[in-house]
């Protein structure tokens, strides 16, 4: 079997990322604003896969990413950032990064199917994968792309992502 530290610390970490965006976007949208009870359903998922990613690093004895400290100030800032432009550019940003969250794990599961040596990981990635794919949708569907500047904001996100993801893999 392949050594997977690399591809469980950056799910994790990317895992660890959304629970902090989502809980930037409730601080400033509140219990009862504009998509709160879907941020707090797709929080409360991504709080489940971050416990399974911490159970498996623990298992497995992978070491979390130095970068963690970061990502919580960073992504609790870019939730509640784009939380205050609107609840549009809140959608906008849940959108663009499960976009990035999407091609991240298709590609981790090309490359597991490809080797076939951890199903155990491969099961995860999938699942989570649909379900990330579910947040784009529904973020889609509650206007996200009506945001101020959305392809500016989409593509600014995205790139971060992208660049969070190499990031994780190595630090």
């Amino acid at each position: 079997m392949k050594d997977r530290s690399a591809m469980i610390r950056v799910d994790q970490a990317g895992e660890f990322g959304a629970t902090r965006i989502y809980a930037g976007q409730l601080a400033v949208i509140g219990e009862r604003g504009p998509h709160a009870a879907q941020i707090r359903h797709m929080a409360e998922q991504e709080k489940v896969h971050r416990a399974k990613f911490d159970a498996l690093m623990a298992k497995r004895g992978v070491r979390p990413t130095a970068l963690q400290p970061f990502w919580s100030v960073a992504g609790f800032a870019l939730g509640a950032g784009t939380a205050l432009i609107g609840p549009e550019a809140a959608m906008a940003c849940t959108a663009a990064v499960e976009e990035e969250i999407d091609r991240h794990y298709t590609a981790q599961l090309d490359e597991l199917e490809a080797d076939g040596d951890d199903p155990e990981l491969a099961a995860l990635v999938e699942q989570f994968r649909e379900e990330e794919r579910e947040h784009r949708d529904a973020a889609l569907a509650a206007g996200a792309e009506q945001a101020p500047a959305y392809p500016l904001l989409s593509g600014a996100i995205r790139l971060g992502c992208r660049v969070a993801i190499k990031l994780a893999e190595r630090v």
